[in-house]
């Protein structure tokens, strides 16, 4: 049981983090004021720098996730808790005393909190080491971008730690306070985002013709991606069928009156249910920017970026949450449907039984990534008291 003080504790620990935010693949920072903390706690095995990677342009990520193990030296199951680091590229609109001090910046989807929860953990296991098995807890990199989970299950110094079961929360406002939303099977949307690039030839404004601009096949593929969709459609449900396109980002050309274009970009979010239904909206995306390249002469690229797996929750781990919320008196509701966003969670899910739960942040609040988006402060004693009555349910 978490004491008056070790709250206390885990409420300054997460100002702190909020105050100073950092980026997916930049949370250098946020891993040492992690690290302070879990040394107070003396785990028993503590790996730093999990989840290097190197993005398209060439650039290298550092790892900066970070595994704390707790072992009870005994035989028995490996279950792992994992918590987030990254904030959002966005200005936080607040009056409060430990608001970012980094413009354009911030933890604006309770990524603080959750990391005060799973250390929350920690302080209970420091205390009380499992009776059998081991508990790993996960501060994970880069979540917001969809690369954090995939950089730490890649690396190999991660190998030794790949649990029996994986369990994660992530606060949810409109919600009660402190009221658990739980579902098995479909839990959350697959998405990714698509770059279509068109490139053509410039040519005076006053002689078009003599040029290829990508206007046309711009107009033709927006028009082709929204009508794949069906997400925003009247009663149609979250199920295989689901498909939601979302066009977030579209340029052509020089910003000049005198030059036709000939070059530009339209950028998607495609959304899906489950990854079968992803593959075949892919494809389906891909096959359309084709055959506008091919119909105005125009050369194309496509890349991926941002992208998430879905995330469903196995039978065995969603009823070993729903025992652990019960017997914890904390109120739990069925979530009737998945939901639309998209958490990289989901790629454990290809390596163990696991179950991302949600945590009810209060009606009133603001929606995630909103400027004026706070983690409440008194959802840190719940959710780990539901994490640590899951680890004494199957570990004793």
């Amino acid at each position: 049981m978490l004491s008056n003080a070790h709250l206390s504790t885990l409420v300054e620990f997460r100002h702190q983090l909020h105050r100073q935010p950092e980026l997916s693949g930049e949370e250098k920072e946020t891993a040492e004021k992690v690290l302070m903390m879990l040394g107070t706690l003396a785990p028993d095995e503590l790996v730093t720098g999990l989840g290097p990677w190197t993005e398209a342009d060439g650039r290298h990520m550092g790892g900066t996730g970070i595994a704390a193990v707790f072992d009870s030296g005994e035989e028995g199951p490996t279950l792992l808790f994992r918590c987030e680091l990254d904030a959002l590229p966005i200005e936080e609109l607040s009056d409060l005393d430990y608001r970012s001090e980094i413009e354009t910046k911030a933890h604006l989807c309770g990524h603080d909190g959750h990391m005060a929860t799973l250390t929350g953990l920690g302080m209970m296991l420091a205390e009380r080491r499992p009776a059998k098995g081991r508990v790993i807890l996960l501060y994970q990199p880069a979540e917001e971008t969809g690369k954090g989970a995939k950089a730490v299950l890649d690396d190999p110094r991660f190998a030794p730690f790949i649990p029996d079961y994986a369990f994660a929360l992530h606060n949810l406002p409109g919600v009660k306070m402190g009221e658990v939303l739980l579902k098995s099977g479909n839990m959350c949307c697959a998405s990714r985002g698509m770059r279509i690039r068109f490139e053509g030839k410039t040519s005076h404004a006053s002689m078009p013709q003599d040029g290829l601009s990508p206007d046309d096949a711009i107009c033709s593929v927006i028009a082709g991606l929204k009508s794949f969709s069906n997400g925003l459609n009247e009663g149609q449900e979250l199920d295989d069928a689901y498909k939601l396109v979302t066009i977030t980002h579209c340029w052509m050309g020089e910003p000049a009156f005198g030059v036709s274009p000939a070059s530009g970009e339209v950028w998607a979010t495609l959304r899906t249910v489950t990854d079968a239904a992803m593959g075949d909206l892919v494809a389906r995306a891909e096959i359309l920017a084709r055959q506008q390249a091919e119909l105005y002469g125009l050369s194309l690229s496509i890349e991926t970026d941002d992208v998430f797996l879905a995330c469903t929750n196995h039978e065995e781990t969603a009823k070993m949450v729903a025992s652990a919320v019960v017997a914890e008196a904390v109120p739990l509701h069925e979530q009737p449907d998945p939901m639309r966003f998209s958490e990289d969670f989901g790629l454990f899910g290809h390596h163990c039984p696991s179950t991302l739960f949600l945590l009810g942040s209060g009606e009133s609040q603001p929606q995630l990534h909103n400027p004026d988006f706070d983690f409440p402060d008194q959802l840190i004693g719940t959710g780990a008291r539901i994490f640590e009555r899951i680890v004494r349910e199957k570990l004793g």
